[in-house]
């Protein structure tokens, strides 16, 4: 477990002040001016000496994404967008972060942009957060008025921040249909390339960031590379913010070091599981879209990306939804499956059909109205949705119900065999029975 002192957002819960006299008192907005003065390579080669990899899912190493960015401004202006559509079911780290540190956001937007030489930057945020932009929003006011941001600031580099809203779509969490959205226009992902640090908001370079992945660069450049990259495994390094929900004593969002042990994060955080450790089915680790893992696994799982990919699963965006023993999880599997289903936006064909067909036939195996070979047909279809699509939606779909058949296949066969004995199962039943 960190110590307080190394946590970067000392204002998680909201217990402070969140406007800037509050902001500067826990660090923000000191010495920004001596980064920006160091350089745009210093900032990089700091941000990529750190380790840090993205935060919003991916995990791609956030120095080497910035690089991309053409080194000189020509004839087209470079934007950096903030992608803050947290809509990941489970996942809910960045709407704190923007309620109750926003000025942390707003200075790594300031510093991200003279990095990548843009003068203007766009925080695309959720539909549904409105308090989370109300704050966004009288944050960047007094961050103006005070000549942190804006024409002729106190920093040197002129920027500009504008908020965006969108509409509850969760496609537009993906960046290029992020983009699209930014633009006006439906929210669908683009066919890459090319990609948006060549062709990206109205074809002009552009580099989009998740909020966590912006907000912590202040701290790790006031602080030094080397101290950010001295916790967690190498590879996997920093601070992160995990967000626990489900079937624990105190569902919380707590930021920790990285590669912390699974086991660890939920009986020292989170007051254990309900019931006891002996009472853990699964665990989804990095929100709704990755494999579930098993009891077992979760024993020895660290929480970092390499240690979940090597389970099958992956860190994601650290959503972690516990499940125990009272869970339907052939029930569980076909509600995420339909929430994919309704979020799909049509472009492709395998995502557009599968995920529908996908959550038909779960549904009818959470009553047991199935064949034993429709398990098999259905990994096989999971399988042919995976990697088929333009962007990842397609796997995010498929991953659950892959998780599901290569854990609990048992469970699903078994609930087959009642239904042909003549003994239909009822849902939440088992939830009944506690």
């Amino acid at each position: 477990m960190i110590a307080d002192k190394d946590r970067i957002f000392l204002n998680l819960y909201g217990r402070h002040d969140w406007r800037l006299d509050g902001a500067k008192q826990r660090g923000a907005w000191n010495a920004t001016k001596d980064m920006i003065d160091a350089g745009r390579d210093w900032i990089i080669q700091q941000v990529k000496d750190s380790g840090l990899r993205g935060r919003g899912g991916a995990g791609f190493p956030t120095g080497l994404k910035w690089s991309f960015m053409p080194k000189e401004v020509k004839d087209r202006p470079h934007y950096l967008v903030v992608n803050a559509d947290e809509s990941e079911p489970g996942t809910c780290k960045d709407r704190d972060m923007m309620r109750h540190d926003p000025h942390l956001l707003i200075e790594g937007c300031l510093i991200a942009s003279f990095a990548m030489q843009a003068h203007t930057a766009y925080i695309y945020i959720r539909g549904e957060y409105v308090l989370e932009r109300e704050r966004l929003e009288a944050a960047i006011k007094e961050a103006y008025e005070a000549k942190l941001i804006g024409k002729n600031n106190i920093h040197g580099w002129d920027f500009d921040l504008y908020v965006h809203h969108g509409a509850g779509a969760y496609i537009c969490g993906e960046e290029t249909a992020l983009l699209e959205s930014l633009e006006g226009k439906k929210g669908q992902p683009r066919l890459k390339p090319p990609f948006p640090a060549n062709a990206g908001l109205y074809g002009c370079p552009t580099t989009v960031n998740n909020v966590e992945s912006i907000a912590v660069v202040p701290t790790i450049l006031r602080r030094g590379a080397q101290w950010f990259a001295g916790f967690g495994r190498p590879n996997n390094t920093g601070t992160k913010v995990f967000c626990v929900s489900g079937h624990v004593n105190k569902p919380c969002n707590i930021e920790d070091a990285m590669s912390i042990p699974l086991k660890y994060l939920l009986e020292e955080h989170c007051g254990g599981v309900r019931g006891g450790w002996s009472n853990l089915k699964a665990v989804i680790p990095g929100g709704s879209s990755v494999r579930m893992i098993t009891q077992e696994m979760a024993e020895d799982a660290l929480m970092d990306f390499d240690s979940l990919s090597a389970l099958k699963s992956g860190l994601g965006t650290a959503g972690v939804i516990v499940m125990d023993k009272s869970t339907d999880l052939i029930k569980a599997i076909a509600r995420l499956a339909y929430f994919y289903k309704h979020e799909s936006c049509g472009q492709c064909t395998p995502c557009r059909e599968g995920t529908g067909w996908m959550w038909r036939v779960l549904e009818r195996m959470a009553v047991g109205q199935a064949e034993h070979r429709e398990i098999d047909l259905l990994l096989e279809v999971a399988g042919q949705v995976e990697g088929h699509t333009i962007c990842a939606l397609g796997d995010a779909a498929a991953w659950p119900v892959q998780g599901l058949i290569w854990r609990f296949r048992g469970e699903i066969e078994e609930r087959i065999d009642r239904y042909r004995l003549g003994k239909p199962h009822v849902l939440g039943a088992a939830i009944a029975a506690e």
